[in-house]
């Protein structure tokens, strides 16, 4: 009999498996196609203190082995995520779930953390400073290592609860800015956010997006995401949740050994709503497979 089970920042999880912000909304939507409770957890829409309508559209192209999205974030603002997701949530998630926050200042982040930090069903905060699809804010805050542990000092400061930066690829040393982000008081690292690209339709000779450029992601950022993963592992303390392509078991196993304590599903949820379950079925016979009997045990096991 193999253990699947994983231990993030403390929290005990059933198995690795994450559904990604912005992929999964705020977990009832998929509650009615499966019973969601089989997941290790997921990570909820990202939230910001006002609401936000997001991107004008067309905010969606596809492209070979992935998918460009400029959604811009749109979410309810967390005064209506507290007053009405999360109590729907509540009724058919009954695990630990992960709060992503994102915000344009660093005051907007802090806000919006404490504001929910109360919530005894949120487990750990993900905070995103690399969303590549908002003017001012997002991705600004994840390119330079300053920048990033400003942010993770602010979030600190009014939250005990364990503290996840979501990092952004779009950099050329991704290692110094989870660095950095340890030393300012982060438990854990997220990583990595969408790749920045763009596709032109070939009639219009326009840009497909309206916002031009958005997040890439898919299939193809896998092997990014593997040797960024890999790196940071090597260079901080902290565990790693890993994402960024990942779309079958043996994906799952091949992210831990790089350095990922869990892992998040993105675009995959998008393509097949099934995904995180099919996965988290197969997980066992995989493990079997490779002689894998604690899951817990291969985490960095490439190093």
């Amino acid at each position: 009999m193999v253990n699947t089970a994983v231990t993030l920042c403390g929290v005990k999880m059933d198995n690795p498996l994450i559904p990604a912000s912005g992929t999964f909304g705020f977990g009832y939507e998929f509650a009615e196609l499966y019973d969601i409770n089989c997941l290790g957890s997921f990570s909820f829409k990202g939230t910001t203190k006002d609401p936000r309508f997001g991107n004008p559209t067309p905010r969606i192209a596809e492209c070979p082995a992935g998918m460009i999205n400029a959604v811009g974030l749109q979410n309810p603002g967390v005064d209506k995520v507290l007053s009405e997701e999360l109590p729907r949530l509540k009724a058919c998630f009954h695990k630990p779930v992960m709060a992503n926050v994102s915000g344009f200042s660093v005051e907007d982040y802090a806000f919006t953390v404490e504001r929910l930090d109360a919530e005894d069903q949120i487990g750990w905060f993900e905070v995103n400073v690399s969303c590549p699809n908002m003017h001012g804010g997002g991705m600004s805050f994840g390119t330079s290592p300053k920048a990033a542990a400003e942010v993770t000092r602010a979030v600190r400061a009014v939250t005990k609860k364990p503290l996840l930066i979501k990092l952004s690829p779009n950099v050329t040393d991704i290692v110094s800015i989870a660095k950095a982000c340890e030393e300012a008081g982060a438990d854990g690292i997220s990583m990595i956010n969408t790749l920045l690209g763009m596709r032109i339709d070939l009639k219009t000779k326009k840009p497909v997006i309206a916002n031009k450029m958005g997040g890439f992601s898919g299939p193809a950022i896998k092997p990014v995401a593997l040797r960024m993963v890999y790196q940071v592992y090597e260079a901080v303390n902290i565990p790693i949740v890993g994402m960024g392509g990942l779309c079958t078991a043996e994906d799952v196993i091949e992210m831990m050994l790089a350095g990922a304590t869990a892992v998040e599903i993105g675009a995959a949820n998008l393509v097949d709503p099934f995904i995180c379950r099919d996965i988290i079925e197969q997980l066992p016979a995989v493990m079997e497979k490779y002689g894998i009997k604690n899951l817990s045990d291969i985490i960095g096991g490439a190093h």
